[in-house]
């Protein structure tokens, strides 16, 4: 089966963007609605053109936390889940100890990391990197767990060492599903480092929805919220782009 060209892709993409844009403009004219409440799509642009400036320069902000973040968590994540992949122990106790981590909301924590590590950057990037932890770790199990068993097999039979076996199989084995969960992280590291903006800070992207929409500046706060999915967009398409590096995923 052949695949669309990555033009009509695109097209198709703008097309329906496009519309949905259309509908809320004409939608929001025509029905009267107050632009306090809900402003046309035409007010929001205009709003992060004339606000580009500060929304870029918030942006950076919210990007070093966030960059940060992820980088912590795949530097802490991917060898905690090689440890829980190969040790019995500690897939009976620290697996089990990340599980129940996950399940706190991390949204709850938020006011408990501001008065541990401060206004700074410190609490921003703790939140994104708790957002982004646990997919890591569990995309990175998954794919060590889906090594194939005939190459397990054929490395045995080549005699190659433990050491072998991991970096030459295991690994490359493992990174197409630990890019998938790049994916999913990277999204969560921009949604954590925003409610850590949101819960104790005087910069970044959440702090300007904050006070945005505490003034009641509703199209400035609409324009930051679209700053925030362009930052996520980007990284997140950033990470998919090292997927055209690893040819073996289709086999």
């Amino acid at each position: 089966m052949t695949r669309a060209p990555f033009g009509r892709d695109a097209a198709i993409s703008a097309g329906f963007f496009l519309a949905l844009g259309l509908a809320w403009e004409f939608g929001v004219r025509w029905s009267g609605v107050a632009s306090y409440l809900l402003p046309p799509p035409s007010a929001i642009l205009g709003e992060l053109w004339q606000s580009r400036g500060p929304i870029l320069a918030q942006s950076l902000v919210t990007l070093t936390e966030v960059f940060w973040g992820f980088v912590i968590a795949v530097v802490l994540g991917v060898p905690i889940a090689a440890l829980i992949h190969f040790s019995r122990t500690a897939k009976r106790t620290v697996y089990p100890l990340f599980v129940a981590l996950q399940s706190i909301p991390k949204i709850g924590l938020a006011p408990l990391i501001v008065v541990w590590f401060g206004y700074g950057l410190a609490s921003k990037l703790m939140m994104a990197f708790l957002f982004a932890f646990f997919p890591i770790i569990i995309a990175t199990l998954g794919g060590l767990a889906s090594t194939p068993a005939h190459l397990e097999e054929h490395f045995r039979a080549l005699r190659a060492t433990p050491m072998q076996g991991f970096w030459r199989l295991r690994v490359p084995a493992a990174l197409p599903s630990f890019l998938d969960g790049c994916k999913v992280a990277m999204p969560l590291a921009v949604i954590g480092a925003v409610v850590g903006e949101f819960v104790g800070s005087n910069d970044g992207l959440g702090n300007l929805i904050l006070t945005a929409s505490g003034s009641g500046h509703t199209t400035l706060t609409f324009a930051a919220l679209i700053a925030v999915t362009i930052l996520s967009l980007l990284l997140f398409y950033g990470v998919a782009y090292w997927e055209r590096f690893i040819w073996w995923r289709a086999a």
